[in-house]
């Protein structure tokens, strides 16, 4: 239960830059946002928004610099928003950009856990993060285009599912989680005042 008692240790540590008080804003705000939506917003609605959540809590469990924590809240946040507004609709390649800052962001908290929970060796070479990284990412740009392909088989046929879609999805995801590989191989991805997991 070490794991656990240090999440809790970084989730109840106080905020000390203005950057830290927007990220906790916007953690609050995405809270708020999620309890207001099943109250307003048909459920399959509030199911998305309450799917970034996790993400957006982990972050601050992990110990994420103060800045990629604070991209990782916007972007995931931004990510479920963008489906109940039906923005990946309405602009073209919007889905695209949002796959590759949000796989990134998603890639960079797995690095991190992956690397706490002893999963990848450390091995003092600067490729390892690039590999494991883009390796995660993939892996979960694979799961999500699965959840929507479960989600227009069994839910509801106005999910937008087609093989062009999934493919360049899953490449635009993969493409930001090297981005981020290679920013993790060369910079902490993690607080230096942060518990260790």
């Amino acid at each position: 239960m070490p794991m656990i008692r240090a999440m809790y240790a970084n989730l109840k540590r106080p905020p000390r830059s203005v950057t830290d008080w927007l990220t906790d804003a916007v953690r609050a705000t995405a809270i708020v946002l999620v309890l207001v939506s099943l109250f307003t917003l048909p459920f399959t609605d509030f199911a998305v928004l309450s799917m970034s959540l996790p993400a957006v809590m982990l972050s601050r469990m992990i110990g994420l610099r103060s800045g990629l924590d604070l991209v990782t809240c916007v972007t995931v946040f931004v990510a479920a928003g963008s489906n109940v507004l039906e923005l990946y609709r309405a602009w073209t390649g919007w889905d695209l950009v949002v796959h590759l800052v949000c796989t990134g962001v998603l890639a960079a908290v797995a690095l991190v856990l992956l690397d706490d929970a002893g999963v990848v060796a450390p091995t003092g070479r600067r490729r390892t993060p690039i590999v494991v990284a883009t390796l995660a990412g993939l892996a979960l740009s694979a799961v999500w285009e699965m959840v929507e392909w479960f989600g227009y088989r069994f839910i509801t046929d106005a999910i937008f599912v087609t093989y062009d879609d999934t493919i360049g999805d899953m490449m635009a995801g993969g493409a930001g989680a090297l981005l981020v590989g290679v920013v993790a191989s060369r910079f902490r991805l993690t607080r230096a005042d942060r518990a260790p997991l």
